[in-house]
């Protein structure tokens, strides 16, 4: 993928600046032709040039920015000067340099939303589209401290998540790295003792100083074997089939499928509400929610949502071809839509869905930890086992 920096003009006639990720230049005129934006200028640049500090500001840093800039708003405070006082008061220095930068732009006669745009690896598309938004309706306090809300939200159902993977990846890698010890250094300690004792070993014993042979034989082989499998995986992922292919297999995957089903209905369902709510069309909002689901195989599902809404579909009905979401959130998606309620019916699945993910992760947390411990068991113990046998046998020859 390729990154686009463009201007543009949108529906109103007012210039929009920003970028765009596509494989191609056509691909990223028709991308910003299916917002109703009509393209001034478009050139390519490299990706680096955006990465000023974006992987230094966290989604907590954004969340307090957010509130801070809501609550100075609606205290009357002009946006220029909010931005000036909160470049003194942030404690990072990379956000500190953005807002400042941002107040620059904006004292140029820039708009807030497309002097966020100029910094699209710190604010997201959603960030400066409900910004947009905010600014247009004169609620640019309120949006701003719903952003915060969400992202608070955000924040914690990705916590959630890491916090059910992290105790068995530690666990396993632990267990990974005590087995490879006991190959390549205690084993061969053993093998050489049994050697000066003579006579046959058991079977067990005989499997385990084999694998330790081969182990030791091959090991740097096996290391860099694992080295470029990783890369070329990676690599794989990094193509949209294989993106796509990795998010359909998460989405399989016993136990964890479910899990990640979850949070991905949680986050479709907090954005979109969140959009909604905002004062974001319908199909801007889909179009945001696709990108930002995490996931390709749910974004394909609402990317479909939105060309059948664009053709006057109600948005359950594709959802539900889709498969991808659970019928009980299309029905309620279908009501919202019946009544007038879209917004609210959408955060009710989304308070729904942050407790099933909850109780996902509990649930993981049970059923992994006995199986861990049964994991550890079998491989540790097993080697410990196989090592000990020959001594029993001695200490029954010697009893004997």
């Amino acid at each position: 993928m390729s990154v686009f920096q463009y201007t543009a003009k949108d529906h109103n006639g007012r210039t929009v600046m920003g970028v765009v990720d596509s494989p191609s230049e056509a691909d990223a005129v028709k991308v910003l032709q299916g917002k109703a934006f009509i393209v001034v200028s478009m050139k390519q640049v490299k990706a680096k040039a955006f990465a000023q500090a974006g992987g230094k500001i966290k989604l907590e840093d954004l969340v307090v920015f957010s509130r801070q800039l809501a609550t100075m708003i609606d205290a009357g405070i002009p946006l220029v000067q909010a931005l000036s006082i909160l470049s003194e008061q942030v404690d990072n220095k990379a956000l500190k340099d953005v807002v400042m930068t941002v107040r620059q732009d904006i004292e140029a006669g820039m708009s807030f939303c497309d002097a966020l745009a100029k910094h699209p690896t710190v604010f997201s598309e959603l960030f400066i589209n409900m910004s947009r938004a905010g600014e247009a309706s004169g609620m640019l306090d309120e949006v701003l401290d719903r952003l915060a809300s969400y992202l608070e939200k955000t924040a914690s159902l990705q916590r959630k998540v890491q916090s059910s993977l992290v105790y068995p990846a530690v666990v396993i890698t632990m267990s990974m790295l005590i087995t490879a010890v006991l190959l390549l250094k205690v084993v061969p300690t053993f093998k050489g003792i049994f050697e000066m004792l003579g006579g046959q070993l058991p079977l067990p014993t005989q499997i385990l100083i084999m694998t330790s042979d081969i182990l030791r034989k091959y090991f740097l082989l096996a290391v860099v074997a694992i080295v470029v499998v990783a890369i070329l995986f990676k690599k794989y992922i990094g193509t949209p089939r294989g993106a796509y292919n990795f998010d359909n297999f998460k989405l399989r995957v016993p136990v964890l499928g479910e899990l990640f089903q979850k949070v991905a209905v949680a986050k479709f369902s907090r954005t979109f509400s969140t959009l909604v709510k905002s004062g974001v069309s319908v199909l801007a909002a889909l179009d945001i929610v696709a990108k930002t689901s995490g996931n390709k195989v749910v974004e394909e599902a609402i990317a479909n949502a939105r060309v059948a809404v664009r053709d006057g579909e109600p948005i359950a009905a594709p959802l539900t071809k889709s498969k991808v979401f659970p019928p009980i959130v299309c029905r309620m998606v279908g009501v919202g839509e019946q009544t007038g309620q879209l917004e609210k019916m959408l955060s009710k699945i989304a308070d729904f869905y942050d407790d099933q993910v909850d109780a996902a992760v509990s649930g993981l947390t049970s059923l992994i930890e006995p199986m861990v411990i049964a994991f550890l068991g079998v491989i540790i113990g097993g080697i410990v086992i196989a090592l000990f046998l020959p001594i029993f046998k001695i200490t029954e020859l010697i009893a004997k």
